[in-house]
């Protein structure tokens, strides 16, 4: 706790909800490590601020401009009041030569991040709007769900799950509501839980199939 407390007596700074860390296009100067908050990742598809991301403590943002010199590939929001250490350039490049474990934590984030974004494309290559929930769904529930008797729960907020899938409201609400109706999920005060895996991802594919060749 007392390293922390230094780094953010040095590096930190208090942000409030709705507070543009960056913007899409912009020059990057700094990147961000959250140490208390959520931040929103967002991108522009066609006039509309879709959210990409929402990342939390221990997570960190805009590495990406530093490291290759080019404008900012998305923008960045405060989801709600947070505590960011914002590290410029020099220190960045410092912090890599000096601490290989900084370096490998770095390397291993770009590669989950690549996989994502591989994952996201396949998921708005999807058409029908159920597919998309329950691929977004299964996604979540595999990598982060948590086990417990009924199944693998994964805290997700329906309000955020359109603008990640380019979806409206109504239109995840009703995949939710369909997938739940088919016992594929169970929707619970913590979020939604997962009942078997295996399961559901047979249940996508019968979307897929059925979105291929028509009821």
């Amino acid at each position: 706790m007392a390293g922390e407390d230094a780094l953010f007596q040095r590096f930190g700074k208090e942000f409030k909800r709705g507070d543009v860390l960056f913007r899409e296009g912009d020059v990057g100067k700094e990147m961000y490590v959250i140490q208390a908050g959520k931040v929103n990742i967002t991108k522009k598809v066609r006039d509309t601020e879709k959210i990409l991301a929402t990342l939390g403590a221990g997570e960190f943002l805009g590495e990406m401009a530093i490291l290759n010199n080019k404008p900012r590939s998305a923008g960045a929001v405060m989801a709600e009041d947070g505590k960011l250490l914002v590290i410029d350039p020099k220190t960045f490049e410092a912090m890599i030569r000096g601490n290989v474990e900084i370096a490998v934590r770095l390397i291993k984030k770009l590669s989950d991040r690549l996989q994502e974004a591989d994952e996201q494309i396949e998921n708005l290559l999807l058409r029908d709007p159920n597919s998309r929930v329950v691929h977004h769904l299964l996604q979540i529930a595999s990598k982060r769900g948590k086990d417990t008797p009924q199944g693998k729960l994964i805290a997700v907020n329906l309000e955020e799950l359109h603008g990640r899938m380019g979806l409206t409201k109504d239109e995840v609400q009703e995949a939710v509501s369909k997938t739940a109706k088919a016992r594929i999920i169970a929707v619970v005060s913590e979020g939604i839980v997962v009942p078997d895996l295996g399961k559901m991802q047979k249940y996508l594919e019968f979307l897929e199939m059925k979105e291929r060749f028509g009821d």
